[in-house]
């Protein structure tokens, strides 16, 4: 074992199972502690909690069930480091291994309700930027997927919003006093399954995509935005800004010195480009998104907040506060920003993470082109994003 710091000393102290709340602070925090996940290796691989600091482990709940009969189980985790948190899919096999280690002394707690929990965490943090309406950043650590709210005048619009947590944004802006008027998507998305339609169907709420999602197959009657289309909420507008790349239809919206990017610019990274046209059409797609980067977005003054739609383990931008930063440090920060064309052609469709998990499924969904349940539409978008390439 690994030596204990003064506030290991502490929490060893502390039986009680860790919220995710609290894990999620931590995560934030770059704390050093590890995972053990006692899960099937095949659900570890698709699907771990994962962060700055975090050393992820997978040892199967029988090897403690052997364990205990042998009286051997902290045999198990020799090698791992202190403190360490526990988890399984709803918290009670994680439980019993967490029993067996505390018996023997191990600073181990469980992750109370396990990986169900953790995927059902939706953290809302107000924007402390300069802008002329409240922006209310929605974050889901377990994806690392963020959404918007944007309110003003008794007024508000949904940037991105998750179909699993559509009661979560009106329940949200009933309490601020203010009427949802839009449900926007910046793209169609590969990774989770959007809510704008939920939202339509349960608010006075309109919902609205991109105008080149009917390129791409939708099936629904909405409300499209192009290239410099506005959408008045109370007293602001925001303005669609055309910023194709990872997708064909992909969007940013303005508020102002706010630009909320979607998938086209992340805090540590930008977009992949290859999940709507494949290997073979993503150097094509990466040019359009250079283009977009360069003559769209770099364009803007370096004071611009960028609200990206994900973030990924950057320490940077994970340190405190919601997860925005300024364009000019972006600038300075990611090295693909400064690439001539070519040398971003490169690194943009090399060397790319495996895809969303049910991406091909999801964007179906999120074009109508499938029906699901909400039981089933929850099962498709558990895993990490993905949807980033850093540097």
């Amino acid at each position: 074992m690994t030596d204990r710091s003064a506030a290991d000393e502490r929490s060893i102290d502390d039986p009680s199972p860790i919220a995710p709340e609290t894990l999620a602070e931590r995560l934030r925090a770059g704390d050093d502690l590890t995972v053990l996940d006692v899960r099937d290796r095949d659900e570890f691989e698709r699907w771990h909690v994962d962060g700055d600091g975090v050393d992820a482990v997978q040892i199967p709940h029988v090897r403690f069930v052997q364990a205990e009969a042998m009286g051997n189980a902290t045999d198990l985790v020799s090698d791992l480091g202190e403190p360490i948190v526990a988890v399984c899919g709803h918290g009670e096999a994680s439980a019993h291994a967490v029993s067996l280690l505390r018996a023997a002394e191990v600073d181990a707690r469980n992750l109370a309700g396990g990986m169900d929990a953790w995927a059902d965490l939706y953290v809302a943090r107000e924007l402390d930027v300069d802008a002329p309406a409240t922006i209310l950043q929605y974050d889901r650590p377990s994806s690392g997927c963020l959404a918007y709210a944007i309110e003003s005048d008794g007024e508000a619009a949904v940037i991105d919003p998750l179909r699993a947590f559509a009661d979560r944004y009106v329940d949200d802006l009933a309490d601020r006093g203010a009427d949802l008027r839009y449900a926007i998507d910046t793209h169609v998305h590969a990774d989770h399954v959007s809510g704008v339609r939920t939202l339509e169907s349960r608010t006075d709420a309109a919902a609205v995509v991109p105008a080149g999602a009917r390129d791409r197959g939708l099936a629904f009657d909405t409300r499209t935005v192009a290239d410099g289309d506005e959408l008045r909420v109370g007293d602001v507008t925001l303005t669609a800004v055309t910023t194709p790349g990872h997708t064909t239809e992909s969007c940013s919206v303005r508020l102002a010195d706010v630009l909320f990017t979607g998938d086209t610019l992340f805090l540590e990274g930008v977009g992949r480009p290859d999940l709507e046209r494949g290997d073979d059409g993503a150097a094509d797609a990466a040019r359009q998104l250079y283009e977009s980067l360069q003559e769209r977005l770099l364009a803007l003054p370096d004071g611009t907040t960028i609200a990206p739609g994900h973030y990924g383990d950057a320490a940077e931008a994970r340190a405190d506060g919601p997860f925005a930063d300024r364009l000019g440090d972006l600038r300075d920060r990611i090295p693909a920003l400064s690439a001539v064309e070519d040398e971003f052609v490169a690194r943009a469709t090399s060397d790319l993470p495996p895809r969303p998990a049910n991406h091909e499924r999801i964007v179906a969904v999120n074009l109508r082109l499938e029906d699901v349940d909400e039981e089933t539409a929850f099962e498709l978008e558990l895993g990490p994003n993905n949807c980033a390439i850093g540097d």
